[in-house]
């Protein structure tokens, strides 16, 4: 190693000022490294730099003799900042459910008392409601074409507010989130399926998916976060 730096600085000597003499006499401060014809620092065929005669350990730079020189510190990059959390989905729009309950179960047949049976029915749809943010619930009631039409519109209307009555009294639902209303005979389920006008066993019968109470809930099920 002495051997090979002691060639490099005779050469820096004897053969550099040969070769760019021009430029060393141009300038006032002796240079530590040659340069070649555009500026840069000659180096040889390893990738050494070229000492000249005038070189000195403080004149040595790091691009040529680092081990010289103090290790530079690495630039620290500052991480990068989180990516923005992704926006809220929005809440989804839940579809009216409605429940079609059989006059026959809630009522006796041309009656507007709730049964037994009915409460009972009634119980488990308030509690398919827990949980659920609703502002409404609409209860229609309907009758079959048994009767007149005035009639069967004041029994369907008795059967919706007998309805909302258990549900305020007994469930403790406010009366302002419920909305009734009597449609009679109106909407048959059954069509054009039951034949005749007289109030026999079999029309009855036959009429029965037509006597029902309609609840409809609009709302949404919480979520647990």
């Amino acid at each position: 190693m002495k051997n090979t730096v002691a060639k490099k600085l005779l050469l820096g000597a004897v053969v550099l000022p040969m070769v760019f003499s021009g430029a060393a006499m141009a300038k006032e401060q002796p240079e530590a490294y040659a340069s070649d014809g555009r500026g840069d620092v000659a180096k040889d065929s390893s990738g050494d730099c070229w000492r000249t005669g005038y070189w000195t350990p403080g004149m040595a730079t790091y691009e040529c003799d680092p081990d010289l020189l103090p290790k530079r510190e690495k630039k620290v990059e500052a991480p990068a900042e989180p990516a923005p959390a992704p926006a809220p989905a929005p809440a989804p729009v839940t579809a009216p459910e409605k429940v079609s309950l059989s006059s026959d179960t809630l009522f006796d047949f041309d009656r507007a008392v709730l049964k037994s049976e009915g409460k009972q029915s009634l119980d488990e749809l308030v509690s398919k409601l827990e949980g659920v943010n609703y502002d409404t619930i609409v209860v229609i009631g309907y009758a079959d074409r048994i009767g007149s039409e005035d009639y069967n519109k004041k029994l369907s209307m008795r059967r919706a507010e007998a309805v909302k009555t258990y549900l305020v009294k007994e469930k403790g639902i406010s009366p302002d989130n419920i909305f009734t209303d009597g449609k009679g005979e109106a909407n048959p389920v059954t069509g054009n399926e039951c034949k005749g006008d007289k109030k026999t066993k079999a029309l009855i019968a036959c009429l029965q998916p037509d006597r029902r109470v309609e609840v409809e809930v609009a709302g949404e099920r919480a979520t647990v976060q």
